[in-house]
């Protein structure tokens, strides 16, 4: 396996977080405050009104459904494309949802002020057998109330190290452990993780909760 490049953005709004992940820069950066988006608005309130639920377990080829709600521990199954030629199915389990302390970005000094780290960890496995050697998937946090902190954070510390898939993930049954790095205010708890990545996901997230 080889480990994510680190790179850190917080946002203090939804709107300024979505511009940041659009330009794809590994430059460290802080976006200004920012009100919410209404699009970033319409996308929370999608999230929380899906009520959609499946069994915990999905079988092997059985994807979950857009909009299901699962506990840590749980097995989602998804369709997945990494790039613009890799395209297959994996099952995402999260393993972990765990807060860390401000002391823990300490090296990103004052662009990490009045920023708790959420640690998303879960395990990967390839489903479909096709090959998705060095991929990685995207995980983000959620607040108690089930909607976006208004934070994001890409990167790693020496407690969460992102890990993308290695060279023999290409065969049914190949895993991988990573950690997501993300955050919320001080002062508020993380309630959940989502995938919201295509195929309907984008609109209605998979949610797994505490």
């Amino acid at each position: 396996m080889t480990h994510a490049r680190a790179a850190l953005f917080v946002a203090a709004g939804s709107a300024a977080a979505l511009l940041l992940s659009a330009c794809g820069s590994s430059t460290d950066g802080v976006a200004t405050p920012g009100t919410t988006s209404a699009a970033a608005t319409t996308t929370t309130a999608e999230t929380t009104s899906s009520s959609a639920s499946t069994p915990t377990q999905q079988a092997s080829g059985d994807a979950t459904k857009p909009g299901t709600k699962l506990k840590v521990g749980d097995r989602a199954v998804v369709p997945f494309k990494y790039g613009t030629t890799k395209t297959g199915t994996v099952a995402i389990t999260v393993t972990a949802i765990e807060e860390g302390s401000n002391a823990d970005l300490a090296k990103y000094g004052d662009k990490a002020k009045g920023i708790t780290p959420v640690y998303i960890r879960a395990t990967v496995e390839n489903v479909g057998g096709t090959d998705l050697a060095n991929s990685t998937v995207s995980l983000r946090a959620l607040g108690a109330d089930g909607k976006s902190t208004g934070v994001i954070i890409t990167g790693e510390t020496d407690s969460c190290k992102s890990e993308n898939a290695g060279r023999d993930f290409t065969t049914a049954g190949a895993k991988f452990e990573t950690c997501v790095l993300q955050g919320t205010r001080e002062g508020t708890k993380a309630g959940g993780a989502s995938f919201d990545k295509g195929d309907g996901y984008d609109k209605s997230p998979i949610v797994w909760e505490n």
